[in-house]
C-alpha cells in the first residue's frame, strides 16, 4: 500500500520519508507490537473505537504499557488530516518502545487503498487450504499462542500469503487439527449452505473481527441465519458460496478451493448483499 502520511506519539506529523523507530524498539527487535487497520471513508475511520478497544486488549495480552487511546485517536485524526484523501487504509501501531525504556512508541500511517480489491471482488478469490497442526481450541486455551492477537509478528501470516500465490492462489486459510476451518491470514472466513451461513467460532482463538461482528448484525437484519462453530474443510469445500471478510478488503468472494470451485465458481448472492450492507453502513456514518 503506498504510504500517504505519518504521526508518531511525541512528534506529530512527520515526512513519510522520515525514520520514526529507533534501532532498538522492540517491536523491531522481538516483534513486541500491536496494530490496527481499519479502512477510511470520506476521510472517517469505520469503527475506530472498536478498533482501538481491540488494540488496548491485544497490547494487553502482549505484556505492552497500556494504551492511550486518546493519543492514538489524535494520531490519527493528525495522520487523515495531512494526508487529505477521502477514502483510505488507517493502520494504528502501539509498541513497547526501546528495549528497557518503558516508554511505548505509538503510531497512525495513513495509506491508499489497494487498487487491485474491486477487480478481485468481481471474479471471486482462490484460496488453498494450510494446517497448523494445533488442536483445534489450542490457540485460544494457551496464551502464549496468543489466539486473535493482533501483533506485529506477521512472518508466518505473510509466509501464508507468500505460499497462496506460490500455488496461483489469492490466500489461505488455516486449518486446525483433524482439517477444521480457522481463519486466513488477514480475514476471518464464511460460507453458506442452503439458506444459513457458517463461520468459524471465536472460541476457536480466532480474530474477533471488527468488520466480522458488523457483517452478523448485517446479516440478521437480512434474516440470514448465523451458525458459529467448529467445521471441517469439506463443510467449506461443500458451501453454495463462500466469502472472507477483513477491514481492508471488506466482503471478498471465494470462488475457489484448493483447485477445486466452490460452488458454481461465481461470486454468490450473499456476498454481493453483504458487501452492499457493509459499504452503505461505512459511509453513511
Amino acid at each position: 500500500m503506498t504510504l500517504l502520511a505519518v504521526a508518531v506519539r511525541g512528534r506529530g506529523r512527520v515526512s513519510p520519508d522520515d525514520p520514526v523507530l529507533h534501532a532498538d524498539d522492540e517491536a523491531l527487535l522481538r516483534g513486541r507490537a500491536a496494530f490496527e487497520t481499519t479502512r477510511v471513508y470520506g476521510r472517517r475511520p469505520f469503527k475506530l473505537a472498536e478498533h482501538l478497544a481491540r488494540l488496548a486488549g491485544s497490547a494487553s495480552r502482549i505484556g505492552l504499557p497500556e494504551v492511550d487511546v486518546a493519543e492514538c485517536e489524535r494520531l490519527a485524526t493528525e495522520a487523515l488530516e495531512a494526508a487529505g484523501v477521502g477514502d483510505s487504509v488507517l493502520r494504528i501501531y502501539w509498541t513497547a518502545g526501546r528495549e528497557g525504556s518503558g516508554e511505548p512508541t505509538a503510531l497512525a500511517l495513513v495509506s491508499a487503498v489497494p487498487e487491485h480489491l474491486d477487480e478481485r471482488r468481481a471474479r471471486g478469490a482462490r484460496l488453498i487450504s494450510l494446517p497448523l497442526g494445533l488442536d483445534a481450541d489450542l490457540r485460544a486455551l494457551a496464551p502464549w499462542l496468543l489466539g486473535g492477537v493482533k501483533s506485529t509478528s506477521y512472518a508466518m501470516n505473510m509466509a501464508a500469503e507468500a505460499e497462496a500465490r506460490r500455488r496461483g492462489a489469492d490466500d489461505a486459510v488455516f486449518l486446525a487439527r483433524g482439517g477444521i476451518v480457522l481463519e486466513g491470514p488477514v480475514t476471518n472466513v464464511w460460507w453458506r449452505l442452503d439458506d444459513v451461513l457458517y463461520t468459524p467460532a471465536l472460541e476457536l482463538g480466532i480474530l474477533a473481527g471488527v468488520t466480522r461482528a458488523t457483517l452478523m448484525e448485517e446479516a440478521a437484519a437480512l434474516g440470514i441465519e448465523v451458525r458459529e462453530g467448529a467445521f471441517p474443510l469439506e463443510h467449506l469445500a461443500g458451501a453454495d458460496e463462500a466469502f472472507t471478510s477483513s477491514s481492508v478488503r471488506e466482503v471478498m468472494p471465494v470462488v475457489e478451493l484448493d483447485g477445486a470451485p466452490v460452488g458454481d465458481r461465481r461470486p454468490g448472492r450473499t456476498a454481493g448483499s453483504l458487501q452492499l450492507s457493509l459499504r452503505a453502513r461505512a459511509t453513511s456514518l
